[in-house]
């Protein structure tokens, strides 16, 4: 079964983001950068979005960062039906190349039907250069409640216990500037482990509410960048794929990453991250990365 997802709000316990207001608590002021910009995309017909400049990567304003296409493949799984039956228990994305601050075409469909659990698999095309560019495998698991652990154990810090840090000189705004960010260990000028509080100032796709896991695939590609090992300007570090396992949705507008890298003695690097919401766990993730001198 294909889908191309169209517009709808979930209502699921999705929280619409407030608009930009002229600077981020979390990165510095940035007075005006993206204040007529309330979406990472637009919807323009049955499976074309419109990328807005919220998504660009701290790499530079012509690529996006991770975080609004694996939100964006979510969405694209998610549409596929029988959502109050379900939940994603795990979300791979391949990065192909580069995706483009330009138009996307998405498209959607169950790979491994099932009573029980389910396979889906979405996919982002670039449009002005007929490529492939992303795609991501879900599978799908009964959403239940009654499960073997029914503790929460929240975190000894909460956002409002998080501060604000300057970005590096190097990286650029874009989706940086669209995620309010409240450290609590480290920043990403400052190498090594990093925890840090993220919720998405924008909507995913104008006029609609975010899921909750459309939320935490928005913030979790960050854990790369939150945990940096080497000074962003000397090195590459760029993802091609990431895995996320998800325990439970997200409760709530925040998701804390607390993230570490770990570099090899080759071009491999491996950033990680347990994931909490304010209530307690809910993911963990993975990203292999490709470590390069610029």
């Amino acid at each position: 079964m294909k889908s191309s997802p169209g517009p709808r709000s979930d209502g699921r316990g999705g929280t619409s983001g407030a608009p930009f207001r002229g600077g981020c608590p979390g990165l510095g002021e940035a007075p005006g950068i993206m204040s007529a910009v309330t979406s990472f995309y637009v919807q323009d017909g049955p499976d074309r979005y419109l990328s807005q400049r919220t998504t660009a990567g701290p790499w530079g304003p012509e690529s996006q960062h991770g975080g609004p296409p694996a939100a964006l493949l979510t969405r694209a799984v998610e549409h596929l039906g029988r959502d109050a039956e379900r939940v994603v228990g795990r979300l791979t994305m391949e990065l192909l190349g580069p995706v483009p601050v330009g138009p996307l075409r998405v498209a959607a469909e169950v790979v491994r039907p099932g009573r029980t659990v389910e396979m889906c698999e979405a996919t982002l095309y670039d449009e002005a250069a007929g490529r492939l560019c992303a795609r991501a495998v879900a599978w799908f698991f009964p959403a239940t409640t009654d499960g073997p652990d029914q503790s929460t154990v929240p975190l000894p810090h909460q956002p409002a216990d998080g501060g604000s840090r300057d970005l590096p000189a190097s990286w650029s705004g874009g989706y940086l500037d669209s995620v309010e960010w409240r450290w609590i260990v480290g920043s990403v000028g400052e190498p090594g482990p990093g925890t840090v509080w993220m919720r998405p100032l924008v909507d995913l796709v104008a006029g609609e509410q975010m899921t909750p896991v459309q939320r935490l695939m928005t913030c979790v590609d960050s854990a790369s960048g939150v945990s940096a090992a080497l000074d962003p300007a000397t090195w590459g570090f760029l993802n091609t794929e990431l895995t996320v396992h998800v325990l439970r949705p997200p409760a709530g507008e925040w998701v804390c990453l607390d993230a570490q890298t770990t570099l090899g003695s080759g071009s491999v690097g491996l950033a990680t991250s347990a994931v909490h919401d304010e209530r307690g766990p809910v993911a963990r993730s993975a990203q292999a990365l490709l470590v390069a001198r610029r």
